[in-house]
């Protein structure tokens, strides 16, 4: 797919940028981030604006446009896409490598004296907005709010929001009701003397409430801001959710019950308005909570006096910290989607030597041998089905350039198989390389020095309090003792039920604002290696931070470790088995054993022999 001309928008953007119907004085900047009103990290087709004007779709990365300039920055997912689907009017700026400037170096650089630089004030968050601001003022410019977003002034055929039908979770899913949840919630609050929290984090609302949608494709959310009070609860949504019989009986909205945890319904547009009002009612020992990370416009409403940022929310918190039901759902959807990955290699070794499967074929056969099982909802992610080439694109989409047949390469080159899945009891992601040829001995190689960070990461044990960043050069230190290493976070969060990207804990160098890691959460874990032009090669399971016990105890902080939630074989062909030590292969050796054991035993229920018997043959111990 060729890349996006750009050359007659940023003549209509840069012509806005001038217009006194949209601003009330010139600008000579203007900055397009990648999220939406609530810093989401994946959105809905309406708030896609910044890949509108330049093209590049990933899924983080903020492009900035000045009069002469147009410049996009990304991370290292993203450099051979983002290169991709630009044109030469654009310009990729490569974070994290040393010769890349930050935003605010840039724009300093490239602005005359005394420029005025904007942003719409909704979908910058507010610690981004802080250091922006602050960086151009010392430099003589300034940061000022355009309320009349510029890119939606010339984007002709915007989308309409989304208004999906809401999902109502009962207990069985969730292991706590939502009106808990607001108690526990309020709780907290109380200990910080906290009068009133601001929640403007989509997958906050929906862990809140117990309610799932499908505005943002590949993320069960939906539109709305909550606001909690001691004793009353605002959500603002729109009306139409709520005519479902459903989703009235699950927010209690017909049945008197106890008035400080009876839901008020106020339009979705009506949040700052509101928030307005609450504000200019407060006495002056009330504070308002609100995360750091939520829109600009919404924080600068409530007073200094009475706002009180925080970096992460009780319940941003809450929602990583999964409870026994939580954990049970998400072992038991990991357990499912495992089932029909063994169908789908099963497949793809019958049908690649036929030379008719494409990179698209396999996503789509993996997609249906999930919707056989149950509570299957959708794909958490678009699935990455990537071969040869393609597979040094970290996060590659197939729609987005050829879909290359498997059967051109598969003798010399491997393929990158990445899957997410939504089930109603939990989310999936995970990753495998696969050959379906003769692996070249480098290919090995590379692969065996992914594996061993997997594990060393998988098998640490570490004291409570660590930090996931503090666990990244684990899965490095073996590509970097020859040399080698990827561009990306080694782990994340993922949500129940919930997005496939879930903060506040993570493993990843590029963060040192991580929460420590707590028993209960669970954080994926998928190092890789990507050789541009040629390979890549990645493996991702899904674990859970549990107590460890090791001989000592140090100061009695006690200590923790993983247990691997995904249960998928790792490709013994894959692996040269010299270069691992007897613990490394002990550890593959009873990984294994658990693919054998656990969904083995859901295969033979299922009835699905010829699954069960490629899952025997690729688990064979290893001497």
């Amino acid at each position: 797919m060729s890349p996006r001309i750009s050359t007659e928008l940023l003549r209509q953007l840069r012509q806005a940028m001038r217009n006194s119907k949209y601003i009330t004085e010139p600008i000579q900047a203007y900055i397009v981030p990648s999220g939406d009103a609530h810093q989401s990290e994946y959105i809905a087709p309406c708030d896609c604006r910044r890949e509108f004007i330049c093209g590049f779709n990933g899924s983080a990365g903020t492009a900035i446009v000045t009069e002469q300039h147009a410049a996009m920055w990304t991370d290292g997912r993203y450099f051979l896409q983002a290169g991709n689907q630009m044109d030469s009017n654009w310009t990729v700026m490569k974070m994290g490598l040393k010769e890349t400037p930050s935003q605010e170096d840039w724009l300093i650089s490239v602005l005359p004296d005394g420029s005025r630089v904007g942003v719409d004030p909704w979908i910058i968050a507010a610690d981004q907005w802080k250091i922006m601001s602050k960086a151009l003022t010392r430099a003589g410019h300034s940061l000022v709010p355009i309320k009349d977003n510029l890119i939606d002034a010339i984007w002709v055929d915007r989308p309409a929001r989304p208004v999906s039908p809401l999902i109502t979770l009962a207990l069985n899913y969730t292991g706590m009701s939502w009106q808990d949840k607001i108690t526990a919630l309020r709780a907290k609050m109380s200990e910080r003397k906290i009068t009133w929290f601001v929640v403007t984090a989509l997958d906050e609302i929906a862990w809140l409430f117990n309610l799932r949608g499908s505005d943002i494709e590949y993320n069960p959310v939906f539109f709305a801001y909550a606001v909690v009070g001691k004793s009353s609860i605002r959500l603002f949504i729109d009306h139409r959710r709520i005519a479902d019989l459903a989703v009235r009986d699950h927010l209690q909205l017909d049945t008197p019950g106890k008035a400080e945890l009876s839901v008020q319904i106020f339009a979705y547009e009506s949040i700052f308005p509101e928030l307005q009002a609450l504000c200019a009612s407060l006495d002056h020992k009330e504070k308002v909570w609100i995360s750091d990370k939520a829109s600009w416009a919404l924080t600068d409403v409530i007073p200094k006096t009475h706002r009180s940022p925080i970096p992460y929310t009780p319940l941003c918190l809450a929602k990583a910290v999964k409870n026994e039901t939580e954990i049970k759902g998400m072992k038991m959807a990991h357990i499912k989607d495992a089932v029909a990955l063994c169908e789908l290699f099963v497949w793809l070794e019958k049908e690649i030597p036929k030379g008719t499967v494409t990179e698209i074929s396999a996503a789509d056969k993996a997609e249906e041998l999930r919707s056989q099982q149950k509570d299957f909802v959708g794909l958490s992610f678009p699935t990455i089905s990537s071969v040869g080439p393609n597979a040094a694109i970290i996060h590659y989409n197939f729609l987005s350039g050829n879909s290359q047949p498997f059967t051109e390469v598969t003798q010399s080159l491997s393929i990158v198989l990445l899957y997410f899945s939504i089930y109603r009891d939990g989310t999936t992601d995970v990753t495998r390389t696969m050959h379906f040829g003769t692996p070249s001995a480098y290919e090995k190689e590379c692969f065996t020095y992914v594996l061993k960070g997997h594990i060393a990461v998988s098998a640490a044990v570490f004291p409570n309090g660590t930090r996931g960043h503090l666990l990244d050069s684990f899965a490095r230190s073996a590509l970097w003792e020859s040399g080698l290493d990827y561009l990306h976070g080694t782990g994340h969060g993922v949500g129940c039920f919930l997005n496939v990207h879930e903060g506040p804990c993570g493993i990843s160098y590029k963060t040192f604002a991580d929460e420590p890691l707590e028993a209960g959460m669970i954080v994926s874990d998928e190092p890789g290696y990507y050789e541009d032009g040629s390979f890549g090669l990645r493996i991702e399971n899904v674990v859970l931070v549990v107590p460890a016990k090791p001989k000592y105890n140090y100061r009695n902080r006690g200590s923790l470790t993983f247990d691997p939630i995904t249960l998928v074989p790792i490709q013994l062909k894959m692996i040269n088995v010299d270069m691992l030590t007897q613990k490394e292969r002990d550890w593959l050796n009873e990984y294994h054993r658990m693919c054998r054991e656990v969904v083995g035993a859901e295969l033979e229920r299922q009835g699905r022999k010829e699954a069960l018997d490629w899952l025997f043959r690729e688990t064979q111990p290893i001497a």
